[in-house]
């Protein structure tokens, strides 16, 4: 997959998303850390600043949301006890300085990761959440998220192989091993021999099926929350535009069709997120987080 040709509609764009930390902290109602003389260079983690309320006769999260100048999504995402048809007097409650919420963050995900993910610099969530040098639990401040049952953007629900692969080229900043050149490399290419399935990583809509370029034949799948996965280099495909798969279903083969980065057959597959960029390429290892780590 020759990066730097095919990633012009957006997956470099996820590279070099610019810092936007003063506009975040404006837009998103939360203040500015303001740091004293003689005080840490990094403010104590968000979670860890979360009061504790206890519900009163009359209360409802729409008023103890207003009480605290949130919205009342962020209560309930934080307090799923919150999600009852009636308020539970007397319970406790956590609740955050601002708005955001709490996720997992995947094995191996990096805060660059889950900074281009969620369209929030990686500095902010950095010291937000203390300065730890990998992300764990991790508060993401911000309005910019549904309050629908979407998952959050990590993790798939399959793997695009009936098999775990070995990964031959890593998703980013790589030496093509062929070409002698520096790329950038918007996937992974995952080692399989010519003709093996290839299968729908989740469920969705197939919005692309033919010939694009380097990437040689290619399926393109839109999922919910605002994801995509790309199949590429394919030697045949089992499905049309429009149609709708699922999880496991076989969508092609593996093939060596296009312009590929390594000599050896291979899959070349991609996970992206929609930004108001376009859509933004991420490494794709991240959303293995429940299948046996890559060697």
């Amino acid at each position: 997959m020759k990066g730097l040709k095919i990633l012009r509609c957006g997956g470099i764009i996820g590279l070099f998303l610019v810092s936007i930390a003063q506009s975040v902290f404006a837009q998103s109602g939360f203040p500015q850390p303001q740091m004293k003389p003689n005080t840490p260079l990094c403010p104590s983690p968000v979670l860890s600043r979360l009061k504790r309320h206890k519900i009163r006769v009359g209360e409802t999260v729409q008023s103890i949301a207003q009480q605290n100048n949130l919205l009342p999504e962020t209560l309930i995402r934080l307090n799923p006890i919150l999600k009852q048809k009636t308020v539970p007097v007397g319970k406790e409650i956590l609740i955050p300085p601002f708005n955001g919420i709490r996720i997992q963050s995947p094995k191996g995900a990096t805060w660059r990761d889950i900074g281009e993910a969620y369209g929030i610099s990686s500095d902010v969530l950095f010291e937000l959440n203390g300065c730890a040098k990998t992300p764990n639990i991790v508060f993401i401040p911000g309005t910019n998220w549904s309050s629908s049952t979407k998952k959050d953007y990590l993790g798939l629900n399959g793997y695009p192989l009936p098999f775990v692969a070995q990964i031959g080229l890593k998703y980013g900043w790589q030496s093509s091993p062929i070409g002698q050149q520096r790329l950038f490399h918007s996937g992974v290419d995952l080692l399989a021999d010519i003709g093996t399935n290839v299968l729908a990583a989740e469920g969705g809509e197939v919005v692309f099926v033919g010939q694009e370029g380097a990437y040689g034949i290619l399926i393109v799948i839109n999922h919910p929350s605002d994801r995509q996965t790309r199949y590429a280099h394919l030697s045949k495909v089992n499905v049309k535009m429009g149609e709708s798969v699922q999880t496991g279903d076989v969508i092609g083969a593996v093939g060596i069709t296009g312009e590929p980065d390594i000599s050896s057959p291979h899959l070349h597959f991609e996970v992206r997120t929609k930004l108001s960029v376009g859509w933004v390429a991420q490494d794709p290892e991240i959303h293995f987080q429940t299948l046996p780590a890559s060697k």
